[in-house]
């Protein structure tokens, strides 16, 4: 089998498909992305789904569908996407392995593409032998 670009936890997959069934009968899922901006560089896309791209990476879990933009794979392997909710703020949040630093407020972040080599090595130590 495959390796998933990202991972999404109970939580974040519960959020999914209430913001899923709570948007209409075309709402399918989110779309998960990055994109230039905010005071580190880059920020988190996340946008209702309709119409699935067929070149986007589609993660499921426990009913909830979340794609995810080809331009942002390399920057969100290792992904986890979450979603909490404080006395501040509620929203989705990503634990990103190849976040090098981030903006005072939390809503930008400076990302580097995934490291491949590493990931691959990683893999293979973590498959049982056969």
């Amino acid at each position: 089998m495959g390796f998933a670009v990202m991972t999404i936890t109970d939580a974040a997959a519960q959020r999914v498909n209430q913001i899923t069934s709570n948007s209409g009968p075309d709402a399918l899922g989110l779309r998960v992305g990055i994109k230039k901006g905010g005071c580190a560089g880059m920020e988190y896309t996340i946008d209702l789904v309709t119409v699935p791209n067929a070149k986007d990476d589609l993660i499921e879990r426990d009913g909830a569908k979340v794609w995810i933009e080809p331009s942002a794979v390399l920057y969100l392997l290792g992904t986890q996407m979450d979603f909490e909710t404080t006395k501040m703020r509620s929203g989705f949040t990503f634990v990103n392995p190849n976040q090098t630093s981030a903006c005072g407020c939390g809503e930008s972040v400076e990302l580097k593409p995934a490291d491949l080599a590493a990931l691959a090595q990683q893999r293979n130590t973590q498959s049982p032998a056969a």
